[in-house]
């Protein structure tokens, strides 16, 4: 796999993708839910809240690196973590 930029930031971020899917996996076997209907107005579980997340966090990260540039990301993920907080909650 030489052919990408295996860099550790990119190493961690695929780890936590892992994780975090093997992570809802259990919880959705151990914990089923059913699916409840939040401000959207659409019903979602678990795993939708999570991929929302993922998906707003993806755009959030662009539009702050194409403002700001990259030396200031890490207030990027403050808020990403400020909407993934959001989404589990209202949505």
């Amino acid at each position: 796999m030489s052919w990408m930029a295996w860099t550790q930031p990119t190493a961690i971020f695929f780890v936590i993708i892992a994780l975090l899917l093997v992570t809802f996996s259990v919880l959705a076997i151990r914990f089923p839910e059913t699916p409840r209907r939040g401000i959207l107005g659409i019903e979602t579980t678990r795993g939708d809240r999570l991929f929302i997340t993922l998906l707003g966090s993806a755009f959030i990260n662009l539009a702050w690196l194409g403002v700001m540039g990259a030396a200031l990301q890490p207030w990027a993920m403050l808020i990403c973590l400020i909407y993934a907080a959001a989404v589990f909650r209202w949505v």
